[in-house]
């Protein structure tokens, strides 16, 4: 009997110190906020939707905080070809930098010329950093005819993640 009480009484103080351990332990942890697949679709469509309005033919893609994709989306006829590399390359260049890949192109156009050598990063306009709650959580990137048009269709696209 004292042996069936006493391991009862083990158990309860484990598991009261497994709750209070375990809380300490996710206290420590922070929130993270993270890219769907539903949000880089609605984005990319919201791009595709500018760059229609613009008789405009190019690539959009969506790339999470580590630059890895999420979507890439070739619409028909693109411009380039090369925009499918283009394209997630500005977004990958906007989310590992955490500013518009246009600082990169600034700062070489500016006598910074060390920055060309920022390998596998793509100095050229068009690629966004995806900003919610002060966290870069992904990049957009878009490349279509011009770098002002890759710009005008990024912000298109992150501008729906808003709504």
């Amino acid at each position: 009997m004292r042996t069936a009480v006493g391991f009862c009484l083990a158990f309860v103080l484990s598991l009261v110190m497994l709750i209070l351990l375990g809380h300490s332990a996710v206290a420590q942890l922070l929130e993270k906020k993270v890219l769907t697949l539903e949000a880089a679709r609605k984005m990319v469509a919201a791009a595709e939707v500018e760059a229609e309005r613009n008789h405009l033919r190019g690539v959009v893609a969506v790339v999470d905080d580590g630059g890895w994709p999420i979507l890439i989306e070739r619409m028909d006829n693109s411009a380039y070809t090369a925009s499918v590399e283009l394209a997630p390359a500005k977004a990958r260049t906007a989310a590992l930098f955490k500013k518009p890949s246009q600082a990169l192109e600034d700062a070489i156009n500016h006598g910074r010329i060390a920055a060309v050598t920022a390998w596998d990063f793509v100095e050229m306009q068009g690629g966004l950093p995806i900003v919610v709650d002060g966290q870069v959580i992904g990049g957009i990137g878009a490349s279509f005819d011009t770098p002002e048009h890759d710009v005008e269709i990024a912000q298109a696209g992150l501008s729906a993640l808003g709504r």
